[in-house]
């Protein structure tokens, strides 16, 4: 059985629920709770919220996190632009901390430091164009018992994610297989060649018809001694 050092429960493509040990707190990832594979319990595991990350301003990754900051007094850890645009919103400015690429802010006991990604972020505007949202990130999670957690937000594959390892040794990687709008089985594979992590969980895959990748296909791209390391959770699954 695998040891992941929390227990992360994937809630469909990519919202996860990440519970920090005995004495950590409660974390969402990119709350899109209601996403065509979330589970039916979805919303019992955002009850206990104590921090909300999200990693750019898409729909599919920034729904619900408004409301459910409102439900549960959450700290909600995010860049600056998807964080004015979350207060703006309705979201309680108190609760709301953005900051950019390569800074830190810690919350409940976990440190996030955000991460570069190749993707983009916006909303759509009222006359139905696109608003820019700022840079979109990825999240270097460190839990207060140590682990470390690399979610790396829609992305394409990109060299600096060897460096990002070297810094911060993460031990688990969280990151999207579905191609078309982020890396596919096969840049995803390279990138998880580029990290080494313990355990790599897989995300932002079979939501909708326009992600085609698959967990073989990733597992079939990966070196042997990586694709033991591979786990697919069952949207409500949790790993610990």
């Amino acid at each position: 059985m695998p040891r992941l050092g929390a227990a992360i429960t994937w809630l469909g493509h990519s919202a996860f629920h990440v519970e920090a040990g005995p004495d950590g707190p409660g974390i969402l990832i990119d709350p899109w709770l209601d996403n065509p594979k979330a589970p039916a319990n979805a919303m019992e595991f955002a009850r206990g919220a104590k921090v909300i990350m999200v990693t750019h301003g898409h729909e599919d990754h920034l729904a619900g996190t408004v409301a459910l900051a409102r439900q549960t007094g959450a700290i909600v850890l995010t860049t600056v632009e998807v964080g004015m645009e979350l207060v703006a919103d309705g979201a309680p400015e108190a609760q709301v901390v953005g900051f950019n690429i390569g800074g830190s802010a810690g919350a409940h006991g976990i440190t996030a430091t955000l991460v570069q990604a190749f993707h983009s972020s916006s909303a759509k505007g009222p006359d139905g164009r696109p608003r820019e949202l700022g840079t979109p990130c990825g999240f270097i999670l460190q839990l207060p018992n140590g682990t470390t957690i690399y979610n790396t937000g829609d992305t394409g594959v990109f060299g600096d994610m060897a460096l990002i390892a070297e810094m911060y040794e993460p031990s688990v990687m969280l990151l999207p297989i579905g191609d078309f709008y982020t890396m596919g089985p096969r840049q995803a594979a390279k990138a998880a060649q580029l990290v080494q992590p313990k355990w790599l969980i897989p995300q932002h895959y079979g939501t909708f018809p326009g992600l085609p990748g698959t967990v073989e296909a990733f597992k079939q791209h990966l070196p042997a001694e990586l694709r033991e390391r591979v786990l697919a959770p069952a949207p409500g699954e949790t790993l610990r």
